[in-house]
C-alpha cells in the first residue's frame, strides 16, 4: 500500500541542519497495522507528516520516496497532493481539540469533508450521522450538532476518526490516538481502528510510544531512535526476541504485574539532536554496549526481510 525508500527530512537552524529523520525505510501491506514506536523527539510525527507531505517549515525532505501504491507522492504539486489527502490517506493527529474547529459543529466538520466529493448537503448529513453511529456515538443526531468543546475526550477522538473515514482512504496515518485518554476509551478507540482494518480493508500506520497499544493491535513494528530506523519485525518478534539495544532497553523498562522483579530498567539520558552529523550509530551515547566503531560508523544491517535490526554487535541476545 505505501512504501517508504530512505527518507531523510532535515530542519535548517542557526547551528545548520537538524536531521529529524535519516534513511528510512519500510512497507505497509494492504488490511496491515505497522506501528512506529520509539521516545518522544525520534522523528515519528516528522515521518508521518511527509507522507502526507505536510511537513511544516522550516523543515523539508533532503532525500528519498514515498509511494503510495504506484503514485510517489514525494513527486507530486501542492495542488495535485490535495487530491489524495483526506480521499487516499487520512490522519487522525495527537490532540482532537486542537484539530477540530472549536467554532463549527462536529457534523458540519465531517460533512465539509464528504461534500467535497459533490455530495449533496441532505446527503452528507445522512452519512455524517451514519459514520457518527458506526462510531458508537449515542444520539448521532444531537451529537453532531455539538461543538467540539461541548464533548469528551474519547468523543473528540471519535469524531476525528470519522471525519477520516468519511472518504474511504487507503491508508490512515493515527498518530498516538490514544494519548490522555482513559484506558477504557482506549479499548473503544483500538476496537475502532481494528474493524476499520477487518471490514473496510484499511491499512494503519500507528504511532505510539505505548507497548501495550502495539501488542493489541500491530501486525509489524518499527523500532525508531533519533530520527532513524533501528529495527523492524513482526510484532511476536520484537516482543519474544528483541535484537537491538534500544529495544531491549524499551522493553524492559515497561511495568509489569510481578513487583518481586524490582525497580523498572531506566535508559540513561536523552534523545540527542543531531546537526550536521556525519555516520554513527545514533544510540551509541546512551548504548552500554557501544565501542568506537559505533560512535565512527553507519550500522549495518542484520535478519531477513521478516525481522531486521542495525547494529554493530550483530544478533544480540
Amino acid at each position: 500500500m505505501v512504501q517508504l525508500k530512505d527518507v531523510s527530512i532535515g530542519y535548517e537552524s542557526a547551528e545548520g541542519t537538524v536531521s529529524a529523520v535519516n534513511g528510512v525505510s519500510f512497507s505497509i501491506g494492504k488490511r496491515e497495522i505497522f506501528a512506529l514506536v520509539g521516545e518522544s523527539g525520534c522523528g515519528k510525527s516528522t515521518l508521518a507528516s511527509s507522507i502526507m507531505q505536510l511537513i511544516p517549515p522550516p523543515g523539508k525532505m533532503t532525500g528519498g520516496s514515498i509511494h503510495l501504491e504506484d503514485v510517489e507522492l514525494t513527486a507530486l504539486s501542492e495542488q495535485e497532493m490535495v487530491k489524495y489527502r483526506g480521499h487516499d490517506i487520512g490522519m487522525i493527529f495527537q490532540n482532537p481539540l486542537d484539530s477540530l474547529n472549536p467554532v463549527l459543529r462536529a457534523g458540519t466538520q465531517i460533512g465539509e469533508a464528504i461534500m467535497l466529493d459533490k455530495v449533496p448537503r441532505e446527503k452528507a448529513l445522512e452519512i455524517t450521522n451514519a459514520i457518527l453511529n458506526d462510531m458508537q456515538i449515542p444520539d448521532p443526531e444531537q451529537r453532531s450538532r455539538n461543538f467540539p468543546f461541548e464533548l469528551s475526550g474519547g468523543m473528540r477522538q471519535r469524531i476525528m476518526i470519522g471525519m477520516m473515514i468519511s472518504r474511504n482512504p487507503k491508508l490512515i496515518i493515527a498518530d498516538e490516538p490514544t494519548t490522555a485518554l482513559d484506558v477504557t476509551i482506549q479499548a473503544q478507540i483500538l476496537e475502532l481502528l481494528k474493524g476499520l482494518r477487518d471490514q473496510q480493508g484499511v491499512s494503519v500506520l500507528l504511532i505510539t510510544h505505548n507497548f501495550g497499544v502495539v501488542a493489541e493491535l500491530a501486525d509489524r513494528v518499527g523500532i525508531m531512535y533519533a530520527g532513524m530506523l533501528v529495527e523492524e519485525g513482526d510484532v511476536f518478534s520484537i516482543f519474544e526476541k528483541p535484537r537491538h539495544p534500544y529495544t531491549q532497553m524499551l522493553i524492559r523498562a515497561l511495568p509489569t504485574i510481578r513487583k518481586h522483579e524490582g525497580r523498572l530498567e531506566v535508559i540513561p539520558g536523552s534523545v540527542e539532536l543531531f546537526v550536521n552529523s556525519g555516520p554513527c550509530c545514533r544510540f551509541s551515547t546512551r548504548c552500554p554496549k557501544a565501542g568506537e566503531k559505533c560512535k565512527s560508523e553507519s550500522a549495518p544491517w542484520h535478519g531477513s526481510k521478516e525481522h531486521r535490526w542495525a547494529c554493530h554487535n550483530g544478533g544480540l541476545s
